[in-house]
């Protein structure tokens, strides 16, 4: 971090304004037993980027910082997983997105990685995340980025190819744009993981052209050029600390840090792509 620079883990204004609206509300106190007032929700949301950023447990957060308890962080944590903050989130920062000429939908790009799972978990002892990404062309540079469209947590021992339809699946309408909102990409490209001609139909049944290599051949097919977007999408999830590494024993606190994770990437994409159009 440059001298000056604000930590990744602080809500700006700007992040704070998407997110409040999608929070849920709380229920109201009791007069009779007030306790103490609940802590604010954009202190707790900077808690929670600070175990994402930093990997620490949950009880080590330091309490000087303003933050709260881990636990508290952590239930709010799984509160607003529970709400689907971070899927609504993401939806609205990929229509943003694409209406910024940001986002092709016309090619997506999937793949998987696999990840230590220390404390184990009710989905078996490794676990694998598989993202979906998305490369994007811009009129005035030949630049090409990733931005995730969605991903997915599975037992270590489930097959590549088993994923391919849930993820599709799972890829949220994306608005931005006059007309209906786009949820299909034209073309897939995967590696040979994926090589299946039962799936191959399935996505041609659901419009989606499949671009998938074939075992037994030969390497130099070009996917390279199209797959390394979602090489790159994985590393940008994986440098998160407490994404390298599977800390959390149940499912859906891991898939809330890997929800929040994909957001906060779409977000710097979108803040990029900004400063871009102001030079």
């Amino acid at each position: 971090m440059r001298r000056g620079q604000q930590p990744p883990w602080i809500v700006s204004d700007d992040l704070w304004a998407e997110i409040e609206p999608l929070l849920p509300p709380r229920p109201p106190r009791r007069n009779r037993f007030p306790g103490r007032k609940p802590l604010d929700d954009r202190r707790v949301l900077c808690g929670i980027l600070f175990v994402l950023y930093t990997a620490i447990p949950w009880e080590y957060l330091p309490q000087e910082l303003g933050f709260g308890s881990g636990m508290t962080c952590w239930r709010r944590l799984r509160d607003w997983n529970d709400a689907d903050v971070w899927q609504r989130l993401h939806e609205v920062l990929l229509g943003k997105l694409r209406a910024a000429d940001q986002l092709d939908m016309s090619r997506a790009v999937i793949d998987g990685t696999h990840i230590r799972a220390l404390k184990g978990g009710p989905k078996t002892v490794r676990a694998r995340s598989t993202a979906a990404s998305q490369a994007r062309n811009t009129t005035s540079s030949p630049t090409r980025a990733a931005s995730p469209l969605a991903v997915t947590l599975t037992g270590g021992n489930r097959h590549d190819v088993t994923q391919l339809l849930p993820l599709v699946d799972k890829i949220p309408p994306i608005k931005g744009i006059r007309g209906r909102p786009r949820q299909r990409p034209e073309r897939i490209y995967a590696d040979r993981g994926y090589d299946s001609d039962t799936y191959r139909r399935e996505l041609r049944a659901k419009g989606i052209t499949p671009v998938i290599a074939r075992r037994g051949t030969d390497h130099g097919s070009g996917l390279g050029t199209r797959r390394w977007v979602v090489e790159q999408s994985i590393a940008l999830l994986h440098w998160f600390r407490r994404l390298r590494i599977r800390w959390e024993i149940r499912d859906d606190i891991h898939e809330a840090f890997l929800n929040l994770a994909c957001t906060i990437v779409c977000w710097r994409r979108l803040q990029h792509s900004k400063l871009k159009v102001a030079r």
